[in-house]
């Protein structure tokens, strides 16, 4: 009796403790729970009015439940677009493809570039820790290429296909451009990749990382939240720059553009990763952009600033490359 007790103390000392905590946005308790602060609001797709582009939501496997949300902007009969097919960030524990920034986004997107827009909800952690992620956002990018639904296949331009995200969603277009080589028979073929303020980490700091063990240790009880099965934050799903990770002349694309934020603590793994794939024998075009006086994923949280706009103005000008 009193060993039960005991035990039923100290589940619940877990149940309040916590493991780990980024203010204003998760907090992860040491019993497993997560409890997210933001992220979870959403919209129905819907015709934008300011735009004139068109969504719809499409389950594409009913087994897992992964949609996509598809965006048309205004288009003539038999006019062929670029395909993007976009990765939400949130550290693989938030947001979706229907929360308002990134609805918001791939309108702007869609109608400024303009192109058709996929927009990935892949699965979450912690209730589907990753792979999963992985594997949805490969579904959705094989799914793409079979043209299943009429707004690809009137109006997809099948040799304009490219792949963005943000953070978490920048570490989801890394590994998928390498798939796209290694699993060619897949035929999943990228015109290009752009990394937005990319989530990669390491065990050593780079730059200016902060050096204190109790930050570089939240950091990684988070990533390992996510990804359970992790070797470490030296894992080349986390560290594309560690010493087992895939040589990056396998990217599978033939452009790669790379955008930092000067005040983003990540800012200098995106420096290091882009100074890497142009030094791996990649036979591709690099380019790296750097917003001064800026935040990680700024564009998204405050998107009708100037800054915001160029933004999203270099990333509609990379998406319509021939």
């Amino acid at each position: 009796m009193a060993s039960t007790a005991a035990n039923a103390a100290a589940s619940a000392d877990d149940s309040q403790e916590i493991e780990a905590d980024v203010p204003g946005f998760f907090r992860i308790y040491k019993d497993g729970r997560l409890v997210r602060f933001i992220g979870t609001d959403k919209l129905p797709a819907a015709l934008d009015p300011a735009t004139g582009v068109d969504s719809k939501d499409i389950t594409i496997d009913p087994t897992t439940g992964v949609s996509v949300r598809l965006y048309l902007p205004p288009v003539a009969a038999g006019q062929k677009l670029p395909v993007l097919v976009y990765f939400h960030g949130g550290a693989f524990f938030l947001e979706s493809s229907a929360s308002p920034a990134y609805h918001r986004h791939l309108n702007s997107l869609s109608a400024l570039t303009p192109l058709i827009g996929v927009s990935v909800d892949y699965r979450l952690a912690p209730e589907h820790p990753l792979p999963a992620a992985y594997e949805d956002s490969w579904a959705s990018l094989r799914w793409v290429f079979s043209l299943p639904d009429p707004w690809l296949s009137d109006h997809a331009d099948l040799n304009r296909v490219f792949i963005a995200g943000d953070s978490a969603g920048a570490n989801i277009c890394h590994h998928m451009a390498l798939r796209a080589r290694v699993d060619s028979a897949a035929g999943v073929i990228l015109k290009g990749v752009a990394l937005i303020h990319p989530y990669f980490w390491g065990s050593e700091p780079i730059g200016s990382e902060s050096t204190d063990p109790a930050v570089r240790s939240t950091v990684e009880k988070i990533w390992q939240f996510a990804c359970p099965n992790s070797t470490g934050p030296d894992d080349p799903r986390i560290n594309p720059l560690a010493v087992d990770a895939a040589n990056l002349a396998l990217l599978g694309c033939d452009q790669l553009l790379v955008t930092v934020a000067e005040k983003d603590t990540i800012k200098h793994r995106g420096k290091a990763y882009y100074e890497k794939v142009k030094h791996s024998g990649w036979k591709g075009k690099a380019e790296l952009v750097e917003t001064p006086d800026s935040e990680h994923v700024f564009h998204l949280f405050n998107p009708d600033t100037d800054k915001a706009k160029e933004l999203t103005k270099l990333l509609a000008d990379f998406f319509n490359k021939e």
